[in-house]
């Protein structure tokens, strides 16, 4: 009797995925939440603002207060930070990076931060986990309104 050839495993899709990415890119970026580790980011709103960065670097300016709708919340991709509106003038910032594999977190809906790579949720108010996977909260940053416009710092 004969024997089965022998094959190579399957590539995963998780390096299908960056290995296309990487193609796309023209081999020259390097690629976040493609390595061996749980997590990486993917979709979401669309970062606004000047400043580039995240708020460990000191105020940053995120474009103005009125792009944050009432009873919900925008992420800011590129600084890493998500700005809720829990009630009329109420701001509270977080961390954008889900404690659960490091995504960042893509959407708020129905008064909660949702991340898209294992589903943790974390509450619009506090930061608190909703639903795990998450261990701990987002952190929380100091955010203030000065002329329309939001600034965050690292707390």
């Amino acid at each position: 009797m004969s024997e089965a050839p022998e094959t190579s495993p399957a590539a995963s899709r998780r390096t299908l995925l960056c290995g296309a990415a990487v193609l796309a890119a023209g081999g020259a970026v390097a690629l976040t939440g493609c390595g061996s580790s749980s997590g990486g980011s993917s979709g979401g709103s669309s970062s606004g603002g000047s400043d580039k960065g995240s708020a460990s670097k000191g105020p940053v300016d995120l474009g103005p207060a009125t792009d944050v709708p009432v009873g919900g919340g925008k992420v800011y991709r590129e600084q890493k930070i998500v700005v809720t509106q829990p009630t009329e003038g109420q701001f509270k910032a977080f961390s954008a990076k889900c404690t659960h594999a490091g995504c960042i977190v893509d959407q708020v809906k129905k008064q909660q931060i949702q991340c898209p790579c294992h589903g943790s949720r974390f509450s619009v108010t506090d930061g608190s986990v909703q639903e795990g996977p998450a261990p701990s909260p987002l952190p929380a940053y100091t955010v203030a309104v000065e002329a329309g416009n939001l600034k965050v710092t690292a707390s």
